[in-house]
């Protein structure tokens, strides 16, 4: 006889214990986060440390912060690479060591090897349909950052295009910076 498994509710996941593995709450599951290698690291450093210089006074940018969303009518909390909030959404003073009670402005998901372009891509369309305003895609291989829009089709940046949005006003970067500050081997 199949045993039927439990599916967990929101404060169940939020409840887990803390361990070594990241996990993702998706379709009531428990699943666990791939673990990062060299490069994606590095390029989470890269973002992380130019965002940070941008955002000062506006917003916040967080590492692996999970975020409480809904898909399809369920509980979904993602753990992105990197979130961009703006103290209008979430102000500076609240501080509760919890999820992400709000969509943030910006995630960034850095392809891992294992992962495809297609699932992140499925994934970035579920952020924007839960609320988020943009995703970025980034892929070391390709030295390439898409961007995702809840409006537009997706556009891809490479080498030393300028990636501007005027939901992030003043930020402007290429990939050709991102992976330069990565400090990435040279693909040539």
């Amino acid at each position: 006889m199949p045993q039927i498994q439990n599916r967990l509710t929101l404060e169940e996941f939020l409840a887990l214990p803390e361990s070594d593995v990241t996990y993702e709450l998706v379709d009531g599951e428990a699943v666990p986060k791939m673990s990062p290698k060299r490069f994606h690291s590095r390029v989470t450093g890269s973002l992380y440390t130019l965002l940070t210089q941008w955002c000062q006074n506006r917003g916040e940018v967080n590492i692996e912060w999970a975020i409480a969303l809904k898909r399809n009518g369920e509980d979904w909390v993602p753990v992105p690479d990197l979130t961009y909030v703006s103290y209008q959404r979430l102000p500076a003073d609240v501080m509760e060591d919890e999820a992400c009670p709000v969509p943030p402005e910006l995630v960034i998901e850095i392809i891992s090897p294992g992962q495809t372009f297609g699932q992140l891509a499925e994934k970035a369309t579920d952020y924007l349909e839960a609320g988020v305003l943009r995703v970025w895609v980034v892929d070391p291989q390709a030295r390439s950052i898409t961007v995702f829009y809840p409006d537009a089709p997706p556009q891809t940046y490479t080498k030393a295009a300028l990636l501007t949005d005027s939901l992030l006003d003043g930020l402007e970067l290429t990939p050709q910076q991102v992976f330069g500050e990565a400090r990435l081997p040279d693909k040539s």
